[in-house]
């Protein structure tokens, strides 16, 4: 029957790799979102998801699922310690690959309003004119400075003078929508601490047992 530190180990080993199957579903949603077809709906979130490394989550997903396998291992060999240290290894570096992930969004909110600026003169007019629906604005920082796109929401100058520009919309929007995926990203890195802790733990209780094994062969009692 397993021991307790060894419970411990195995729910927050659980924990770890549903962290690891949020990550992947994330990115296989998201790549598929990317593809689809711009919409009112999904037009901003299409630019967003376009910024964020995606690719690099799947690879950190799949690092996620080889450690979990890795610690299968050592739950299967209770008196080795080499799988043990192996998987507290790649937990660290899972806990690193995903930290950097989550960074890498964050400062991305940092510089929100040049980003979105240059990404809007980036877009084609269909996908401005989407925005602009989508936010109920014209142009992006006014309705000159860069001219808006002519659409139902602007109808002509004076229209998308009254509106004023997408910057503060658009913006809000970005920095909402990515604090909660870095956000998420942070959660990830506490349960990889959580995880490896418990390694810790487990590793320190099997050192213990090994010592105390020792202990008796030597003394003559492991024949009792």
């Amino acid at each position: 029957m397993p021991n307790k530190p060894m419970l411990v180990f195995l729910a927050a080993n659980f924990l770890f790799v549903a962290s690891g199957g949020l990550i992947l579903a994330f990115a296989l949603v998201s790549e598929r979102e990317k593809r689809a077809l711009p919409t009112i709906t999904n037009v901003a979130q299409r630019i967003l998801l376009g910024q964020c490394p995606l690719t690099s989550a799947i690879v950190n997903s799949i690092l996620m699922f080889i450690t979990f396998l890795i610690s299968l291992l050592a739950v299967l060999l209770p008196n080795n310690r080499g799988w043990l240290r192996a998987h507290g290894w790649l937990v660290v570096s899972c806990a690193c690959f995903t930290l950097g992930l989550g960074l890498s969004i964050w400062f991305g909110t940092l510089q929100t309003r040049r980003a979105m600026g240059e990404t809007w003169a980036e877009e084609t007019s269909i996908t401005q004119s989407l925005l602009q629906q989508r936010f109920n604005c014209c142009g992006y920082t006014n309705s000159t400075t860069p001219p808006f796109v002519q659409d139902a929401t602007c109808i002509d100058s004076v229209v998308a003078a009254q509106k004023g520009g997408c910057v503060t919309p658009f913006s809000d929007f970005a920095n909402s929508y990515l604090d909660i995926i870095f956000t998420t990203a942070f959660g990830v890195v506490a349960a990889d601490i959580i995880l490896l802790l418990c390694t810790a733990m487990v590793l320190k209780h099997r050192q213990e047992v090994e010592r105390f094994r020792y202990i008796d062969e030597k003394t003559g009692f492991s024949a009792f």
